[in-house]
């Protein structure tokens, strides 16, 4: 079935790119939040948790609209067609990453709160620069709840169906397609494309579970 094939392909690629953009960004608020000290810091922080209590139709609808407007009056004014405004791939990615880097964040902070800075401290005070001890001691010990955050990124994005359906365009994900064919009928390809899912999603999250619980157990020895 090379539309489902297709399918999946474009799932996986959004879902990377998801992946990689709320991992990166939700590690750079995790030591914004945790690190510094500055007016509003309690507003932003509440503020960032909105996207998670908006459902996810809503979060697309807006999206869709806001960026519409924006790609209208940027046609409208200058002439110039922002076609990654429009509904498709890029929007999709906008879209899911708008509350998956929420999760990021969340996932990351707590990990760097429980952070002993007397680690960075005593590397400081034997010569290492403030760049060798992020990449050599902070960002090491960082890495399990990384790896955690993503990969529940990667999962939320690849099953994402509300935000998705809404931001779509003719490059449909999974779940977007198995939606367009479940409405004509559950078909034999399609009760197996959902078992590998779910398969799929068990066997990742008992990954994600025996590497944290390695990780512990070689920061503990």
């Amino acid at each position: 079935d090379a539309e489902l094939l297709k399918a999946i392909g474009v799932s996986a690629w959004v879902a990377l790119w998801v992946t990689l953009l709320s991992v990166g960004v939700g590690t750079c608020n995790a030591f914004l939040l945790e690190r510094f000290e500055f007016s509003g810091k309690s507003a932003i922080a509440m503020l960032s948790m909105v996207p998670l209590v908006i459902p996810g139709v809503i979060l697309g609808i807006s999206i869709l609209a806001f960026a519409s407007r924006i790609a209208n009056f940027a046609d409208d004014t200058w002439g110039l067609e922002l076609e990654f405004l429009r509904p498709g791939l890029p929007l999709v990615i906008l879209g899911q990453f708008s509350y998956i880097v929420t999760i990021a964040t969340l996932t990351i902070s707590a990990s760097l709160r429980r952070f002993d800075r007397t680690l960075e401290e005593a590397a400081l005070n034997l010569g290492a620069s403030r760049a060798a001890v992020l990449w050599t001691v902070t960002l090491p010990y960082l890495r399990p709840s990384m790896f955690g955050a993503s990969a529940m990124a990667f999962l939320m994005s690849f099953e994402n169906f509300n935000t998705t359906l809404m931001l779509v365009g003719s490059d449909a994900p999974l779940t977007v397609l198995m939606y367009g064919r479940m409405r004509e009928g559950a078909t034999p390809v399609l009760n197996a494309v959902s078992l590998f899912l779910m398969i799929a999603s068990a066997l990742l999250a008992v990954l994600l579970l025996w590497r944290s619980g390695r990780e512990r157990g070689n920061a503990g020895a």
